[in-house]
């Protein structure tokens, strides 16, 4: 029986059910998970899949209506990430196809898709069997638009040799520098450049005119970048910041959060990566001895197999001062009352969780969009500094003292903690992602015949919709 046929018509199912496909990376899987809480919230049953594999942390709570269900795994977890962009693309669309056929079977039949950036075919398969279909778009509407504007007409973006910069609508001027790497040659032409091409015909509307794209950022925060988009028809739905609406629990967290509570108020350096990068043993070592050299007490997240130095070195972090852990809840840990900074790699979740939290950067972006984000934090939002590469102890002591103590500190302070509150606003009933989430509601309740995509067009319009 394929999947068409033992589903039951969309009419006759009282509760949509969303199907969220994510690339099998912790950036794609967290806020998409947390849209699915948003929805379970709202009566929408949800169904969330991605490849297994090791190191990938997904978080479930009681109360939610979500199953993880895991596309064919690996015979090894061990794959870099092109084997493993190419294994999901091998194996993805027939154990797609495969899960929606089962849950038709069981009585749930999928009325929706949603896809994360680096598995478009998951939006072929929602095509093949009829089914409308969604993109959470996981980076900001910044970085979407340099994406859109190259790959469709990358006369605007200089070669190697070139020094002008980058100038689109709705974007300040970039140097080849703040881009990122998805629209520098040797990157925009391997299998993550096909993937991202491909996913970008879907939000540009070419494939599917009545897909939605939500962007996990909010309209105030980007709203020069989300008009020209919607110039450009591309109808970008800020439903962001997307975050934790409660404490994540984990047997490993309890200690970390105690150890915040006996720290004084806005002293604490909090150091995280996010779960890919890896700096390297020589900056890892400066990084160490430069956060001891702060005198300050500091949180460092690093997973064990890239804590790779000298026992002297690991003595000194492991003073009275410091911790050093393979994880903790970020969330929780940028909205404590102790961090006082937060060092990051700028990947675009830790963006919207530091610019929601209040919390001043600084920041060291390593690859892909990161470059562009570390340009915005610093440049357009203020709440930061960029950390020279290599980081060197002197310059991360430097950068620190500088957002914590230093002359711009409360002119970043105040710029960070008014971006918190604007955050806040977004996401409440009645903010402007709030009022998107809302309309992607209705339309996931509405008949599949009668959907349509519409957009909430700007925030000082309350309540009104317009179709783009």
């Amino acid at each position: 029986m394929s999947c068409q046929e033992g589903a039951m018509p969309a009419a006759a199912v009282a509760q949509p059910h969303v199907l969220l496909v994510s690339c099998p990376l912790q950036g794609h899987v967290n806020p998409l998970l947390r849209l699915g809480r948003r929805l379970a919230a709202r009566g929408i049953l949800v169904t969330f899949t991605t490849l297994r594999h090791a190191g990938l942390r997904a978080t479930h709570r009681d109360g939610v209506s979500s199953e993880l269900y895991q596309l064919r795994d690996h015979d090894g977890d061990q794959m870099n990430p092109e084997d493993m962009l190419r294994h999901v693309v091998a194996e993805g669309p027939a154990a797609l196809a495969d899960l929606v056929r089962r849950q038709a079977d069981a009585g749930r039949p999928v009325t929706c898709v949603v896809n994360t950036t680096f598995v478009p075919w998951a939006l072929d398969v929602a095509r093949e069997l009829g089914l409308p279909c969604a993109t959470l778009w996981n980076q900001s509407c910044a970085v979407l638009s340099l994406y859109h504007h190259f790959y469709n007409d990358d006369a605007s973006f200089p070669s190697a040799a070139d020094d002008a910069p980058v100038a689109l609508p709705g974007l300040p001027p970039m140097s080849l520098e703040e881009l990122p790497l998805m629209v520098r040659p040797e990157f925009a032409h391997n299998l993550w450049g096909q993937m991202l091409q491909a996913q970008l015909l879907e939000v540009q509307g070419k494939q599917a005119p009545s897909s939605w794209v939500l962007v996990n950022t909010f309209y105030e925060l980007e709203r020069d970048a989300v008009d020209a988009l919607r110039a450009c028809a591309v109808a970008a739905t800020p439903v962001g910041p997307l975050l934790d609406d409660e404490p994540a629990v984990a047997d490993d967290d309890g200690c970390v959060m105690a150890w915040l509570d006996e720290q004084p108020p806005r002293s604490v350096v909090y150091v995280a990566f996010g779960s890919l990068v890896d700096i390297g043993r020589g900056e890892t070592a400066a990084l160490a001895e430069g956060l001891a050299g702060t005198g300050r007490p500091f949180l460092w997240v690093v997973r064990d197999d890239l804590l790779r130095l000298p026992e002297p070195v690991l003595a000194a972090c492991r003073g009275d001062t410091g911790r050093i852990v393979p994880w903790c809840p970020q969330w929780r840990v940028l909205r404590h009352g102790a961090v006082g900074c937060f060092v990051t790699h700028c990947g675009w979740n830790s963006v919207t969780e530091a610019l929601a939290a209040g919390v001043p950067v600084v920041a060291y972006p390593w690859w892909s969009d990161q470059f562009t984000n570390a340009k915005f934090l610093v440049e357009e939002y203020g709440v930061g500094v960029r950390l020279p590469a290599p980081v060197t102890q002197g310059a991360l002591c430097a950068c620190i003292e500088e957002v914590m103590s230093g002359p711009e500190a409360e002119a970043i302070r105040t710029r960070a903690t008014a971006w918190k509150e604007e955050a806040a606003v977004a996401v409440a009933d009645g903010g402007s992602s709030g009022r998107s989430l809302e309309a992607f509601v209705d339309f996931l309740r509405a008949p599949i015949g009668s959907r349509g995509v519409d957009t909430i067009s700007s925030p000082a319009k309350q309540g009104s919709v317009s179709s783009l």
